[in-house]
């Protein structure tokens, strides 16, 4: 494989696929950079301003790849990185041999580990990236990003990923980011049915529940969700920083890998079912703190505005 160079503005050609909650502010940031950067999106009206502020408009991801020292991509599901980046006009046969290609979905770790395998094999090098942080943290840069790969090409990178994220954690080879995603969801998962029951209580037993944030944020209970989310609910603000649809996502694909690993994750399969429950109730594109709707259902209970 060619000596990779570190990225650098007006040097590094920058490839962007997928401009969603999140992908669209992070590309935002490397054009704000200064790096030349070129964009594909299914719905081309997404990427319109960000085509306004610099971003060339490609037509597919093999047309990203062939203009892109290195790619990036946040789409939804495993099958769309398989898609964009095995397929017959995707980013591994389409990248010229010494890209590097940073999917920063949350996928499946094996998927990860077979996409590094086809790039070295072309000359390239796959990074799987996974963030935390939601929509908030995507606008500001402050992303959490959970980094697998290769040593010298995550180097390279890292510029890069500085641009988008604050704590950015090289955590091993090929899968391993998708691996601490993994872990982070779980947290996150039962974590939200706390919030979620602590804001219930306080409601039923007649509470100034804005009040009693301020007195339980900053203590021993105090979490990401509690502090950005739970203001959020109190607000009766369900819009998303991070889908529901998606989360069900992860949650299954943290309890595949689980179950391979011969664990038992009591915590984060009842998580699961709820938030199954919610998006059969109309919540599927809902952010991930609705959760309290399918909760307060459950206690005959009413708060915020279910939109």
């Amino acid at each position: 494989m060619p000596e990779l160079k570190v990225a650098s503005p007006g040097e590094t050609r920058i490839g962007w696929i997928g401009t969603g909650v999140m992908g669209h502010s992070m590309l935002g940031h490397l054009l704000d950079a200064g790096y030349v950067c070129s964009v594909f999106t299914r719905t081309a009206s997404k990427a319109q301003d960000l085509v306004q502020r610099g971003a060339a408009a490609r037509s597919g991801p093999g047309d990203v790849a062939r203009n892109s020292d290195v790619v990036f991509s946040i789409v939804g599901y495993p099958h769309d990185v398989e898609s964009i980046y095995l397929g017959d006009d995707g980013i591994v046969a389409n990248a010229a041999p010494g890209s590097v290609l940073v999917d920063m979905t949350t996928s499946k770790p094996e998927l990860a580990t077979r996409i590094a395998s086809a790039s070295l094999a072309k000359g390239c090098a796959a990074i799987d990236a996974p963030v935390s942080g939601g929509d908030r943290g995507a606008r500001e840069g402050v992303l959490s990003i959970m980094v697998g790969g290769e040593t010298e090409p995550v180097r390279a990178v890292m510029p890069l990923l500085e641009v988008m994220g604050k704590t950015i954690v090289h955590q091993g080879g090929p899968g391993t980011g998708q691996h601490t995603k993994m872990v982070n969801q779980t947290l996150i998962a039962s974590g939200m049915i706390g919030v979620c029951e602590a804001l219930l209580y306080a409601y039923r037993s007649g509470l100034d529940v804005e009040r009693v944030l301020q007195s339980v944020s900053g203590g021993a209970a105090g979490s990401w969700s509690l502090t950005h989310l739970a203001p959020r609910i109190v607000a009766g603000d369900y819009q998303p920083g991070f889908y529901v649809e998606h989360f069900l996502k992860d949650m299954g694909i943290a309890l595949d890998e689980a179950a391979r690993l011969e664990l038992c994750l009591p915590g984060l399969a009842l998580a699961k079912q709820l938030y199954q429950a919610l998006a059969a109730q109309g919540h599927a594109k809902s952010g991930t703190q609705a959760l309290v709707l399918a909760l307060a259902k459950i206690n005959n209970m009413q708060i915020g505005h279910d939109d």
